[in-house]
């Protein structure tokens, strides 16, 4: 948690890129990163255990990564599906600028990162990644999910990891409860203290 105000469209301080290495897709990133962001130094244990963990993508089709930060997870999934096309979201005008600034220097042009308000309401999405913010708070947290996880295609799967002292039964319950019988909501494995629930929806 390096800032307070990583929720905020317009973190405090100023926007001073730095240089950020990682591995990404098996091979070693030189991107940039900044302050007022979700885990500006580096990939949280959280998505990291995200990107270990779940099957590619849809090779094709739209993808989407909710609380997209500095690009992690969006990043990935475009690195991994170079045809299809990846959206990104997040509040943090810092971080939909950061995103879509890494795409470019990996070359990839099949990244739109966005507010969420940007984003067509009509576009469905064939996979959803995330490491959604849980600290935002229980009912903040469950309108971004009302508001993405219906928007799965048919055969559409999302991916959320949670860590388990944050709420991840809840959640994994809350989402059962909530969508309804076009839905189905399992737990599909558990590390280093996070689970990574899945929500598939139905083909049909």
């Amino acid at each position: 948690m390096e800032s307070a105000h990583y929720f905020s469209a317009q973190p405090a301080g100023p926007f001073t890129r730095k240089p950020l290495t990682v591995d990404l897709a098996g091979e070693t990133r030189r991107l940039q990163t900044s302050s007022g962001i979700f885990s500006p130094d580096g990939i949280d244990k959280g998505t990291a255990v995200l990107l270990a963990d779940v099957p590619a993508p849809a090779p094709q089709g739209n993808l989407l990564d909710i609380g997209c930060g500095w690009g992690p997870i969006a990043l990935t999934m475009a690195l991994r599906a170079p045809h299809a096309h990846v959206y990104a979201v997040d509040v943090n005008e810092r971080c939909v600028t950061l995103t879509n600034e890494n795409a470019g220097l990996l070359g990839l042009n099949n990244v739109t990162a966005s507010t969420p308000d940007a984003v067509d309401p009509e576009l469905r999405f064939d996979t959803i990644w995330s490491n959604p913010p849980i600290r935002i708070g229980k009912d903040e947290l469950h309108a971004l999910l009302r508001l993405w996880i219906p928007r799965l295609a048919p055969g559409g799967s999302a991916w959320l990891v949670v860590q388990k002292n944050l709420g991840s039964d809840s959640l994994q319950r809350w989402l059962a409860a909530e969508l309804d019988s076009g839905f189905s909501v399992t737990r599909e494995s558990t590390s280093k203290s996070f689970r990574i629930l899945r929500v598939r929806k139905a083909s049909q």
